[in-house]
């Protein structure tokens, strides 16, 4: 999975490779704390947008600024009060929980019929499920910048998004935000909820 910080400073042309970086990016904050090498692109990341007032580069300065302010260390201690723990987390990251109310639930064996249909699997020695919102972050990334045209296309990534991202993700990013032990992850949230959101306008816009 990739670890660039994001860049708004992408030309339009590469608006794809963009797309992709920011799933690998959120991937990469979801499935557990900031690498130190990630962190420290996170501290000197670009936080303006190419034109005043675009719609993520409030939410992403936001991340970036908690970068800044927090130690790696405390992102660690965050991620666990958070996400960890023995027993049941403060929040869980799996879609299932957030569609069907519990872990491997229907939500779960559909997404897997989703992706034996794109040929992807669960890798060796991963132990979250596949609805784990890193695992689905991946997959869209997969689906953007992939070398196999019949798979990595936008007509699968709008299937793929609608289907197991769309229902619960905004749900998601609204707990971690209001959950008074978030910080930098309520800034993560933040800029992910916007980020989806535009997703999605994005795929309804190709349906107009």
């Amino acid at each position: 999975m990739s670890e660039s910080a994001l860049s708004f400073s992408t030309p339009d042309d590469r608006e794809e490779i963009a797309r992709a970086e920011v799933y690998g990016l959120l991937a990469s904050v979801f499935i557990g704390p900031p690498s130190a090498d990630l962190f420290e692109q996170l501290r000197v990341a670009v936080t303006e947008a190419p034109s005043a007032g675009a719609f993520l580069e409030t939410s992403w300065s936001e991340v970036v600024a908690a970068s800044r302010r927090l130690s790696l260390d405390e992102i660690h201690a965050e991620y666990s009060a958070l996400f960890g723990g023995v027993g049941k987390p403060e929040i869980f990251l799996y879609g299932s929980w957030f569609i069907a109310g519990t872990l491997n639930e229907k939500p779960l064996v559909e997404l897997r019929t989703s992706l034996v249909v794109l040929g992807l699997e669960r890798p060796v020695g991963v132990l979250e499920t596949e609805d784990h919102i890193a695992s689905l972050c991946e997959v869209m990334r997969y689906l953007i910048a992939g070398d196999d045209l019949g798979v990595s296309n936008l007509a699968s990534q709008q299937r793929f998004f609608d289907a197991h991202l769309r229902p619960w993700v905004e749900r998601l990013c609204d707990a971690v935000v209001a959950h008074p032990k978030a910080d930098f992850y309520r800034a993560v949230a933040g800029f992910a909820r916007d980020f989806f959101a535009v997703e999605a306008q994005g795929f309804d816009l190709l349906e107009a």
